[in-house]
């Protein structure tokens, strides 16, 4: 009997599975509805429930840190329990938040608010007016990217009648003033990019029509978006304009307060920030300037209005090194603060910039190991008197939230995070593996310190988008994977950033492929080193990692027990065309272009499926909320596996946005759902080997 293998690479459009892609379609929905329903009965039950309130009651646990930002002279935090799985919106001092037990005044309750409407909200977005008595608040529905954007009296804590409210889109706004807009949203005809995003910048003054805005800007609708903000560091109001030509290119604007526009002389790839007279940037390409030369992922620095009147005496404030690689930049009271990554060791070091100079000088009384994130307590940078919050943690230690006064002071703790699990014997170890063409592939392994040979091991990894993957405390895998006696891995991808602009490069566009040979290596690597077996491995990944587990399937099913794969990015031919899909051409290829599909064929696993493989059990789970990544692409993958008589399992939830659920028992649902599928399928059911 002949097998549909449909779609191939050989006749990529020939799809029988379209039809999966009408999002709210009723035999797309009847579909859903079987596929969840055969899911839950085989993975769910009473050993599910357990795992899932177990989790759930981690995530709601009251005394979680509540992560806080600055806004005048108030604290504010979202907060979600199970008493409020919405969340609420939450204020506080300083002062009291110091306090064992704050004492927190509420703003607004989500869960009320959703319900007095009948409708499914959340607050994903707060952007406060100077002087923060009035806010516009982003509400999606269920999690989504495109948000309805509505004003909030912050003295009343009430919706401002006749306000600022603009109907559901993707975008936002910032203030220019109490009674003007800079809105920089996909609503309105025409207004929209080819990947969904806001395609002008717009002055929206208050009692004026959304569609008679005055649009300050406007980029092509093939561009990714254009964005604005408003920034009053300097000695006069102005806005700062990013058309995003793709995700790594984008051309910078500043408008003053006059409204004179001038487009900044620069490289399309940097990093850019600026704050009064004075701007730091990385660059993403080698460039010259200046009669001087400098390389890929430099940072310089110099003063904005000596740039604008064409000097280009830059400062050097950061080298990279073929391990040691910038991770981010930002100002903080009048400071630029650089995070490096240094053979993934994290450090941290303050430029401050003057009239004789810059210096330059370590952030001190910090881990050089595990995971330290840092970013300014003050929400608006003209507000900043240089307070930084910094987050410490690592697989086997719980965050911590320290405060470190002006950039200065030495770290005092804050808030501690709770111990999730049992850590005792478990001890966390860095190793590398050798890829296909001799790359070297860090990985992170977290559980006993005994090799067994037969360990059940869990695998992420991300490999995309120059984002950095780090070894953070996770509370599920914790609880459910290395408490039950389990191992962890965590490998760093080339696509990622950890090493820089040509960790990047080399695992984009067409070398995406060597991005999932490196996962594939490390699983190898387990194995040989004589940590486990190829069947005891269980891998998971989501977004850009869905193409990674998909490929571990086709290309490397002899090296795993069971996959799951997460809210995931699979059909590299019709991406493009799917939600938000044009905006990650930068990091793939354009399909459309037969140079490019070459090479975008050979991982696009929905086409490279075959029959008669030996194919391990996969997971396939979606939202169908999810506006960025289309829910089509794990519908039409699960099914053509199915077609062709695989173990492929399919799980959608109505609600959660390009994440795992609304509330803390969604995700946790989401999560363990995952978990309970792989521990069976390597032989692992309930932790038991």
């Amino acid at each position: 009997m002949t097998v549909d293998d449909r779609p191939t690479p050989s006749a990529p459009d020939d799809d029988p599975w379209l039809w999966l892609e009408e999002i709210e379609g009723k035999q797309a929905l009847d579909f859903v509805e079987r596929q969840n329903s055969l899911t839950l009965a085989a993975f769910g039950g009473a050993a599910f429930a357990r795992d899932r309130d177990i989790l759930a009651a981690i995530y709601d646990r009251k005394d979680n840190i509540p992560y806080v930002s600055r806004r005048g002279d108030d604290l504010h935090n979202l907060w979600k329990d199970a008493t409020n799985p919405r969340g609420l919106w939450r204020r506080t001092t300083l002062a009291e938040f110091r306090k064992a037990s704050p004492a927190w005044e509420t703003m607004l309750d989500i869960d009320q608010l959703a319900a007095s409407e009948s409708e499914d909200w959340l607050l994903s977005g707060i952007a406060t007016m100077p002087g923060h008595s009035r806010a516009i608040l982003s509400l999606s529905r269920g999690g989504s990217d495109a948000v309805t954007l509505r004003e909030f009296d912050l003295a009343t804590k009430a919706f401002v009648a006749d306000g600022f409210t603009l109907p559901e889109a993707k975008g936002g706004v910032d203030w220019l003033d109490q009674d003007t807009l800079l809105l920089s949203s996909a609503h309105g005809e025409g207004m929209a990019t080819s990947s969904g995003y806001a395609r002008t910048v717009r002055l929206w003054r208050r009692g004026q029509p959304v569609d008679q805005a005055q649009v300050i800007i406007e980029t092509t609708a093939d561009h990714m978006a254009v964005s604005g903000m408003a920034d009053d560091t300097g000695s006069a109001p102005r806005v700062w304009i990013v058309d995003q030509i793709d995700f790594f290119n984008h051309a910078i604007w500043l408008r003053d307060a006059a409204g004179t526009t001038t487009k900044l002389d620069l490289p399309t790839g940097v990093w850019m920030q600026a704050h009064g007279d004075w701007f730091a940037m990385k660059l993403r390409k080698d460039w010259s300037a200046g009669g001087r030369s400098f390389a890929t992922d430099t940072v310089l620095g110099i003063s904005l209005s000596a740039f604008i009147a064409g000097s280009r005496d830059f400062v050097v404030l950061f080298e990279p090194g073929p391990r040691r690689a910038l991770q981010g930049l930002f100002w903080a009271g009048g400071k630029l603060v650089l995070s490096i990554l240094d053979e993934l060791k994290p450090q941290f070091e303050i430029c401050t910039p003057s009239a004789a100079g810059w210096s330059s000088a370590t952030l001190g009384g910090l881990p050089q190991i595990g995971v330290v994130d840092i970013w300014p307590l003050d929400r608006h940078p003209s507000e900043s008197n240089g307070d930084l919050l910094a987050n410490v943690q690592d697989p086997l230690t719980p965050p911590s939230l320290l405060l470190i006064e002006r950039g200065v002071a030495s770290p005092t703790v804050l808030k501690q995070a709770p111990k999730t699990f049992t850590a005792d014997g478990l001890v966390v170890t860095q190793h590398e593996a050798i890829s296909i063409d001799g790359e070297r592939i860090p990985y992170v392994q977290t559980g006993p310190a005994k090799e067994t040979g037969d360990a059940p091991v869990y695998m992420s990894a991300y490999g995309g988008f120059a984002v950095a993957v780090k070894p953070y405390y996770n509370a599920s895998l914790g609880k459910l994977w290395l408490e039950r006696g389990g191992t962890t891995v965590q490998a760093n991808l080339r696509g990622g950033g950890e090493f820089g602009t040509r960790w990047h490069d080399a695992g984009r566009l067409a070398g995406k492929k060597l991005s999932h040979d490196d996962f594939a290596a490390v699983a190898a690597d387990l194995v040989r080193r004589g940590v486990t077996r190829a069947k005891r491995i269980a891998a998971q990944g989501g977004s850009n990692g869905g193409i990674l587990i998909t490929n571990m399937l086709v290309r490397y099913p002899e090296r795993f027990g069971a996959l799951f794969c997460t809210i995931p990015l699979i059909d590299m031919r019709r991406y493009t065309k799917l939600l938000a899909g044009a905006s990650w051409i930068a990091e793939y290829g354009d399909p459309d272009k037969p140079e490019e599909w070459e090479w975008l064929k050979t991982y696009s696993a929905y086409h490279t499926a075959k029959p008669g493989q030996p194919y391990p059990p996969i997971l396939i789970a979606t939202t169908r909320r999810d506006d960025r990544v289309h829910p089509g692409h794990a519908r039409k993958m699960a099914a053509k596996l199915q077609a062709m008589g695989y173990e492929a399992w399919f799980y959608e939830p109505a609600a959660g946005g390009h994440g795992y659920g609304k509330d803390n028992k969604e995700r946790a649902g989401f999560e363990v759902l995952g978990f309970r599928f792989l521990q069976e399928k390597i032989g692992w059911r309930d932790g038991e080997a």
